[in-house]
């Protein structure tokens, strides 16, 4: 061979190497693409909100607020606690043990843990194995043999390992496991929303219950009162000393009376009834034994830090929301770039089962075995584009419900911090209006007996009576509720994250069910 002839092949095996070599640099540039994010940097967006509470009481007060910024992570404490009532706290107990739709939201929130994780698996390559027989016959065209040639079918057993993996060009499959862990902890916010919600709602029907028992023991003794009212009025009119008309009167009292008092043991069923499905139990399972609700002496200071508007979970929801809508517009924007899949597979193939398994059967296959392993596409009539537009869209409405949560945040405080304020000047007049018509009842009472007035007058004494003593309680019912109210507007308490109460049985019972669907994340990774 002379030296030309070796430099011919020389430059022919040149050639041919280069092909190999772009290829091998294109290769190499995708794989130097892979964790590069088309996706947008978050931020979460600023929210107008003034630096103090209206309701604030002081300058001094004003200054401890700050714009607010969801902190799930705080602790809020067993706040119903504050009421000193053995009675909730055990009701608040059975609740979060057995309330059906906190083990609903509990379901929920471990479904979008498993959509997390199975987001996550696109990280990793994917292995499979296969095994089985493949019969064929070729066609003598395919053979470059006559039309009317004999062909014999074949068969083909194969056992082999396959691997796939997504090369992550551009952040797509990183946005969406990063939109999957923000949908996650959005369904934790949720669930600590609907878990808020049911203590809430426990309290508040727990003291509507006593509230109404409060009413109850109130037409009690009114409609023993009149029952008293009316053997006297019957006694002066045996004796002649009055006209029938009085009896008359004093019989429309006492049936009014029990009417109303039979009015309130309904309602009375029915919010029993309603604390009955809130505990997680049938209303023939529950009884709740008569308790009238006393006057409490909870005065809660509304100079609060803003740290607890941070706590609520809609809040803290409505943020992780945007969160996902943000990774999902990387995903969507992904759909532009060049996507690389990488496939394999490793095995053994033979005409004969017996022969299988034999160190000469082995084969492998790189590369898809259909298609192409780099794919870009270049016209889809605007679907790229208008997946795009859609992400941004929908984050754009993320961030609307957002601002909004957090403004309605702000207006539930105001609200309940005010209510508290003027029910306790309204609570304080009440009382006024209690102790003049009890005053104007007695006098009455005394008039009539001395021939001075009518029965009708002390007829109407006596309902001004019970409409203001009703009214009074009635108050002191709404007062509770509101203190409910406000801690729910709160996130659920109003101490220091260094003063937190260490939860309870109960409680860490329930935040074992969102942290176990964590530990199943860290054993899986």
């Amino acid at each position: 061979m002379n030296t030309r002839t070796i430099n011919s092949l020389g430059g022919l095996g040149g050639k041919l190497l280069k092909p190999a070599r772009i290829g091998s640099a294109l290769l190499a540039a995708m794989l130097v693409l892979a964790g590069c994010s088309v996706a947008p940097t978050y931020e979460r967006p600023a929210v107008d909100t003034s630096v103090a509470f209206k309701e604030a009481a002081d300058a001094k007060a004003a200054s401890d607020w700050k714009t607010a910024q969801p902190a799930e992570e705080l602790a809020r404490g067993e706040w119903w606690k504050i009421f000193n009532d053995a009675g909730l706290n055990a009701l608040e107990a059975q609740a979060l043990d057995a309330n059906q739709n906190l083990k609903a939201a509990a379901a929920r929130l471990s479904q979008s843990r498993a959509l997390r994780q199975d987001a996550r698996s696109g990280l990793f390559p994917q292995i499979d194995a296969g095994f089985g027989a493949t019969r064929q016959r070729q066609s003598p065209a395919s053979q470059n043999l006559p039309a009317d040639a004999n062909t014999s079918p074949t068969t083909l057993w194969r056992a082999q390992l396959g691997v796939s993996y997504e090369a992550d060009l551009f952040g797509r499959v990183a946005s969406t496991v990063d939109a999957a862990t923000a949908d996650a902890q959005r369904s934790e916010a949720l669930f600590q929303s609907v878990r808020l919600a049911l203590q809430a709602d426990v309290a508040q029907q727990y003291f509507l219950l006593r509230e109404l028992d409060a009413e109850q023991e109130l037409y009690s003794g009114t409609v023993e009162l009149r029952a008293q009212s009316l053997k006297l009025v019957q006694r002066r009119f045996d004796e002649g000393d009055i006209s029938e008309v009085d009896v008359a009167r004093a019989k429309s009292e006492l049936a009014s009376a029990q009417s109303e008092s039979f009015g309130i043991a309904r309602q009375r069923a029915n919010a029993e009834h309603a604390l009955a499905i809130l505990l997680g139990k049938t209303p023939a399972e529950f009884s709740f034994t008569p308790q009238p609700l006393s006057r409490l002496a909870i005065s809660i200071p509304p100079g609060l830090p803003s740290e607890l508007l941070e706590r609520r979970p809609d809040i803290a929801a409505a943020e992780r929301a945007m969160a996902a809508a943000n990774a999902r517009v990387g995903v969507a924007r992904s759909a532009w770039f060049p996507r690389l899949d990488l496939t394999g597979g490793l095995g053994y193939e033979s005409a004969k089962l017996g022969d299988l398994f034999n160190w000469s059967s082995r084969t492998f296959l790189l590369g898809p075995l259909v298609g192409t392993a780099l794919t870009l596409p270049i016209f889809d009539g605007g679907r790229r584009e208008a997946g795009v537009n859609r992400a941004r869209a929908a984050y754009e409405e993320d961030v609307a419900n957002y601002r909004q949560t957090v403004l309605t945040a702000f207006r539930e405080v105001e609200d309940n911090l005010a209510s508290l304020r003027i029910l306790s000047d309204q609570t304080k007049a009440q009382d006024n209006a209690v102790q003049a018509s009890n005053r104007a009842a007695t006098l009455s009472h005394v008039q009539y007996r001395e021939g001075s007035v009518s029965y009708f007058d002390v007829i109407d004494a006596d309902r001004t009576v019970l409409q203001q003593q009703r009214a009074a309680v009635q108050l002191d019912g709404e007062r509770a509720r509101s203190t409910v109210n406000l801690i729910r507007a709160l996130g659920g308490g109003w101490h220091n994250q260094a003063q937190a109460m260490a939860p309870s049985d109960t409680q860490a019972k329930n935040d074992d069910m969102t942290k176990a669907a964590d530990k199943a994340d860290t054993k899986a990774m």
